[in-house]
């Protein structure tokens, strides 16, 4: 698909992902790449005291998790695409958390998509996380990509 042809997709859910599993061992290896290892995140004996019954995902992991959720969904691929990279966040909310060995899947809401020069395309998307199982997404925000073709 070429980036024309996904802009008229605009307003359109435009891909689901598969779901990945946010186990307590990937938990522990974002905290140790990060330096976060507040005890509600890899302490499983402390967290069982909290509200929330045990260790819950760093809400930065599961943002950060959008690139491996992306690459794991039907969304339309871009022909020609030379490089892709995040250009950032409009907004960003953490609705739920997201509980050590619970599975999440991404839908992404394209909003926009525009050629901000010749060859290079800035992509909006509302991306929704949820988590299985659960009434409330773990995050809704609203993400943008640049593409280079």
């Amino acid at each position: 698909m070429n980036p024309q042809e996904l802009a008229a997709k605009t307003g359109e859910n435009i891909g689901t992902s598969e779901w990945i599993e946010m186990s307590q061992d990937k938990i522990n290896m974002f905290a140790e790449a990060t330096g976060d290892h507040q005890f509600i995140h890899v302490n499983e004996e402390a967290a069982k005291m909290t509200p929330f019954g045990g260790t819950i995902a760093h809400g930065f992991m599961t943002l950060s998790m959008i690139p491996a959720l992306g690459a794991a969904s039907d969304m339309p691929k871009l022909d020609g695409i030379k490089m892709a990279v995040n250009y950032g966040g409009n907004k960003t909310r953490f609705i739920a958390p997201v509980r050590s060995g619970k599975r999440i899947r991404g839908h992404w809401k394209l909003t926009e998509m525009v050629e901000k020069r010749p060859g290079q395309w800035q992509q909006t998307c509302e991306i929704t996380i949820e988590i299985e199982g659960e009434e409330k997404p773990a995050l809704i925000c609203e993400w943008m990509t640049l593409y280079f073709v």
